[in-house]
């Protein structure tokens, strides 16, 4: 599929890609409309290449397939250990084709290429590795019950899952869904964002090479309202999990609340402080709160986009951050001295653009930044506004992009009360020497996960999911197994 790979010369060639189907009951398909979309690369605007695009009928002959796959194929009779195995054999194919597949997330989403090499595939990858191991452990319980009867619990594959990723990590998304739900034993049926399809189908060709059933795993390229707003009402579907922007995601779960009730579990939004105390390490949290909004060009739904410091060290702190925006590589992600790359399509491009004006319209103070980056491309300069209020649209809404709000705070108490003024409720962070003082905060925030004197540490033991509308469920580590089984209470009379 791809042709160059992630060489460690300083400058990659980006890989050429043919024209791409969709996978359905082991088969490489065109969709039945025979419609194809453009995915294009967010560096120049151009077309990579056409992709297959599903719509309802095609989600009906991947739910089909899926169903069978379930019920009757192979996968059924297929042991956990096996399962393991063959999640085991999948992980060791994505980091043998890793050089490849971070040069196809690059040419799709526009990441630089360091970081789908040192974040994306290396994530990907132990992901995949978890949950292998977790596929023969997954296990119910005897029950001590009054009356002369035996009593367990089963843990039992949900069955057929819809799974819709989104496009700021697309391998990444890709095994979080995938590897939690194979290693329950269900069958799947993936849609991948529009805007980024291509690393999700190679690795569905590499699954089909270390042997998953045909049917186990289905991918339907296509747009939300027609292949998505398919999958998440089927009738067929038994859960359906989600992670991208709030108001999709009610969308998603309106539709599955309509068909079959089926289980749903979300990952949206979130507009996450990041709260730096004077007692911090100054210049440690500076490289955090920096690393915290602007990997992967703001494009992340933990973000710390709203960046509150201490008045004592405010001014102090302001300087630190907005010097180091200046000098980051906005450029070819392609180039392994890039530090920025372009942000995914047109639409977000257009979209972040019209929230540093809102920035300036509100009255916060542009340090730098705040236009695009060259002639062509979705490039924005990495962007800083300070005297931001908590009622200005940038600190409220999700904005996605290289675009930080500072905002100042006298004590404790306020930085408690207004990082939880928010809807959203996905990270936050706490920067300080004082282990009571991070302790406090950390357990007053109203956030999924709350990193003290770090930002976006992942682990695939570390649960990740939201409070508030931010989503619910929560993924990764053992919590996810229990989104991907039902739980069946047997009981037997021994009398």
């Amino acid at each position: 599929m791809a042709t160059a790979t992630a060489a460690k010369a300083k400058k990659v060639a980006a890989p050429k890609v043919k024209n791409q189907q969709m996978l359905i009951d082991g088969k490489w398909v065109d969709a039945v409309s025979g419609k194809t979309f453009a995915t294009t690369n967010p560096s120049t605007g151009q077309t990579i290449c056409q992709v297959a695009e599903g719509d309802k009928a095609d989600i009906d002959l991947a739910v089909k397939a899926a169903r069978k796959a379930l019920e009757t194929g192979p996968w059924s009779r297929m042991s956990a250990a096996e399962r393991g195995r063959l999640l085991y054999k999948l992980s060791d194919a994505v980091e043998e084709h890793k050089e490849e597949l971070a040069a196809l997330e690059t040419l799709d989403n526009g990441k630089p290429l360091r970081d789908s090499l040192n974040a994306d595939l290396p994530l990907s990858i132990k992901c995949y590795r978890y949950y292998a191991g977790w596929a023969d452990k997954i296990q119910g319980k005897t029950i001590p019950i009054e009356g002369r009867f035996a009593c367990m619990t089963r843990h039992e594959p949900i069955g057929v899952v819809g799974q819709i990723i989104p496009w700021n990590f697309p391998l990444l998304m890709q095994a979080w869904k995938w590897a939690p739900a194979l290693a329950c034993g269900n069958t799947v049926v993936l849609k991948p964002a529009e805007q980024t399809p291509l690393s999700a189908l190679r690795v569905a060709q590499l699954a089909q090479e270390v042997g998953f059933p045909d049917g186990v795993i289905n991918v339907v390229p296509g747009y939300g309202p027609t292949a998505g707003a398919g999958l998440s009402g089927h009738m067929e579907v038994d859960k359906i999990a989600f992670t991208g922007e709030t108001r999709t995601g009610q969308i998603v779960m309106e539709a599955a609340a309509r068909s079959n009730l089926k289980r749903v579990s979300l990952e949206l939004g979130g507009k996450s402080p990041n709260i730096v105390f004077a007692d911090a390490d100054l210049d440690a949290a500076v490289d955090g709160a920096y690393f915290g909004l602007f990997f992967n060009q703001g494009q992340c739904c933990c973000a710390g986009s709203r960046l509150m410091v201490e008045e004592k060290i405010y001014d102090q702190f302001v300087e630190k951050l907005v010097a180091k925006a200046k000098v980051q590589n906005v450029g070819d992600p392609f180039d392994m001295a890039t530090t920025q790359g372009p942000q995914v399509s047109e639409e977000q491009f257009d979209r972040i653009l019209g929230f540093i004006e809102a920035g300036k319209k509100d009255g916060a103070k542009l340090l730098t930044g705040g236009d695009r980056c060259g002639t062509k491309g979705y490039f924005i300069q990495p962007t800083v506004f300070e005297g931001v209020k908590d009622d200005m649209r940038i600190a409220k809404e999700e904005i996605f992009g290289p675009v930080m709000s500072i905002l100042k705070f006298k004590d404790i108490d306020e930085a408690i009360t207004r990082g939880n003024k928010t809807m959203y409720g996905l990270a936050a962070a706490v920067w300080t020497r004082d282990i009571k003082k991070s302790m406090r905060v950390a357990q007053a925030l109203k956030a999924g996960t709350v990193w003290v004197n770090c930002y976006d540490v992942f682990d695939a033991a570390a649960p990740f999911g939201g409070y508030k509308m931010s989503g619910m469920g929560r993924e990764l580590g053992e919590y996810a197994l229990s989104l991907y089984t039902e739980v069946k209470t047997i009981t037997i009379a021994l009398d």
